[in-house]
């Protein structure tokens, strides 16, 4: 049986609904019976609750996760950027993610430019830039692009607005933006917190939803300060859009496909875009921290850029960390999980990590391009005989498969959702 309970707005509360299945009691008065927590779905949280607390002078998000029983636990967070702002020298116990035998930075970071090479957007239209992106789409599943078409002014905006947001005090960035707990984890706050145990990410971010145009209505998701903030990124996602759907069309050719195969599954009014903004404030302990740890994106595409310092994006092949050569000022393109589906395996989604930086700041704004929530994909035929096939499924009930897995060692758990 399901129930919806909802908060007073009247209260100053955001709307909450989540859901309750359990086990109907038994007729017996004597016999025991458990109410079990199946599915918890909080869609919008008072941000007043999960933002903030002060202990000691250090800030805190306070965030609430499912534990192993079905229960709803609340933890906190400490606020990252806060915390670098300390001068601290040791790391807090929550952010260690490995040990002094085994450390974050070590000689399997290996150097890679030469392997990897740029896509020329402009140029897609010839037989051999498309094999290059085939190339080293199948090889990596990361590319760089040049001429893509997105006017250096709208870069340059968008890092203007995320360095002012995050350059306001606690109190102004909290005031200024919710946090919310549903599956997109929108608002400001941390990286998905799912127990009390697993390692944090050295990292506070910010992620808002530009696309569809509705999608944010009633949620205090994008910053008031700076005022042009929504207005530069919405600018952003849709010149990235354009870039997207070139892609989309650029990587099905390159794999001798018909061209619209995978962009038919978008569309203009519907479609996603969800961005996300990370912040990587320096890190006391480099080799012990993550600034996010290892995943795949449930994504199309995402259109990655950075600013303020490079070298901390890795990617895992071959049983071996690499460090991903992404120059700055230079976009990068992420395969997803969706497309990887979409293919059925013909490009694969990247496992890759984020490594900390010791004495500079680094900013990453990732936009993941995804179909509708309900739109369903399917993979492409495929000749001959495969080693593994995909099935289809529907956008948003994979999304929300990938995020109930706790720092998994490889992405399989959530592929094997799509897979028959």
């Amino acid at each position: 049986m399901n129930y919806v309970m909802m908060g007073p707005s009247e209260m100053g509360l955001k709307w909450t609904s989540f859901s309750l299945a359990y086990s109907t009691p038994p007729e017996s008065p004597s016999s025991s019976h458990s109410l079990t927590l199946l599915v918890l779905n909080l869609q919008y949280l008072d941000r007043n609750k999960l933002m903030e607390i002060q202990e000691d002078g250090v800030c805190y998000h306070e965030t609430k996760f499912i534990d192993e029983h079905g229960l709803i636990r609340s933890t906190k967070v400490p606020v990252v950027q806060q915390l670098a702002l300390t001068g601290l020298k040791d790391l807090p116990n929550r952010f260690i993610s490995t040990s002094q035998d085994h450390p974050v930075v070590s000689s399997s970071i290996l150097d890679v430019s030469r392997a990897f090479p740029t896509v020329d957007v402009a140029q897609l239209g010839r037989t051999q830039e498309l094999v290059k992106l085939a190339s080293v789409a199948k090889e990596w599943g990361f590319f760089l692009v040049i001429n893509h078409g997105i006017e250096d002014s709208v870069l340059h905006g968008v890092e203007d607005v995320v360095r002012g947001f995050f350059g306001l005090s606690f109190e102004e960035k909290k005031s200024s933006v919710g946090t919310y707990m549903d599956v997109d984890n929108l608002g400001y706050g941390q990286n998905f917190v799912r127990s009390e145990e697993e390692p944090l990410s050295w990292i506070d971010r910010l992620a808002v939803k530009a696309a569809p145009s509705e999608a944010s209505e009633g949620l205090l998701v994008w910053p008031r300060n700076p005022a042009n903030f929504r207005q530069v990124m919405e600018q952003y996602a849709e010149e990235a859009r354009k870039v997207c759907n070139h892609l989309l069309e650029a990587l099905a050719e390159s794999l001798s496909l018909e061209k619209h195969v995978f962009l038919e599954n978008f569309d203009s009014e519907n479609s996603e875009i969800k961005v996300r903004v990370n912040y990587y404030p320096p890190c006391p302990r480099p080799d012990l921290a993550m600034g996010q740890h290892p995943h795949s994106d449930a994504s199309a595409l995402t259109l990655l850029m950075q600013f303020g310092a490079t070298g901390g994006l890795q990617v895992l092949k071959d049983a071996k960390w690499f460090t991903v050569p992404w120059p700055e000022n230079t976009l990068l393109v992420s395969v997803g999980d969706l497309m990887e589906i979409m293919s059925n395996g013909r490009v694969k989604s990247p496992w890759h990590r984020v490594a900390t930086l010791a004495d500079v700041e680094r900013f990453s704004v990732a936009l993941f391009y995804n179909p509708p929530s309900e739109a369903e994909i399917e993979p492409v035929e495929v000749e001959g005989p495969r080693d593994e096939s995909y099935k289809k499924v529907v956008v948003g009930e994979y999304v929300r498969n990938s995020y109930k897995y706790s720092l998994p060692i490889d992405k399989q758990p959530m592929m094997n959702f799509a897979k028959n």
